[in-house]
């Protein structure tokens, strides 16, 4: 059946419908129909009550993610990630089947004297990042530099041969 536009909510009002219905954190939500122009209703929520200190303890949960650029040259596959801040001794750096492992942890956004944040964009603590490579690569022709605040780690990639043709008889 073809979906009508007029007749039913987009497809990212059913998906963020869809994650709101089974939310269960603690927020009250009030539902308002509003008609739009193509006449179908569409359902607008508001938050009535805040929970702010239960947002804040989950953060702690949860380490930070590294931003990553990846790419191939002839012979290489070359992985960057922004690590200005961190120390080489704080950088743990693994791999294994084919996967990249990156954590550690960035020090330093503590400052005990702050009595009220105004603004904190800036992650500090522990973060991971864990790659599936894109290509086979050599596990032991790896090399890694931690220069200017960059983490490049470039890898030598495995010589793949073409799929050999089978004749069938």
């Amino acid at each position: 059946m073809a979906r009508k536009q007029a007749d039913e909510m987009s497809l990212d009002d059913e998906l963020a419908a869809a994650f709101l219905e089974g939310d269960d954190t603690g927020l009250a939500v009030e539902e308002e129909v509003v008609e739009t122009s193509v006449s179908a209703p569409v359902v607008v929520q508001e938050e009535t009550e805040s929970n702010e200190d239960e947002w804040a303890d989950d953060t702690d949960e949860f380490p930070g993610q590294l931003a990553v650029d990846m790419y191939e040259t002839n012979d290489k596959l070359i992985v960057k990630a922004r690590t200005a801040g961190i120390e080489r001794k704080d950088l743990d750096v693994s791999i294994s089947d084919n996967i990249l492992s990156i954590s550690g942890v960035l020090n330093g956004g503590e400052d005990d004297r702050a009595t009220q944040w105004h603004i904190q964009e800036c992650y500090w603590g522990e973060f991971s990042r864990t790659i599936a490579l894109p290509v086979q690569i050599k596990e032991d022709g790896v090399d890694a530099v931690l220069k200017d605040g960059v983490l490049t780690i470039s890898f030598e990639k495995e010589k793949v041969e073409a799929p050999k043709k089978i004749t069938i008889n």
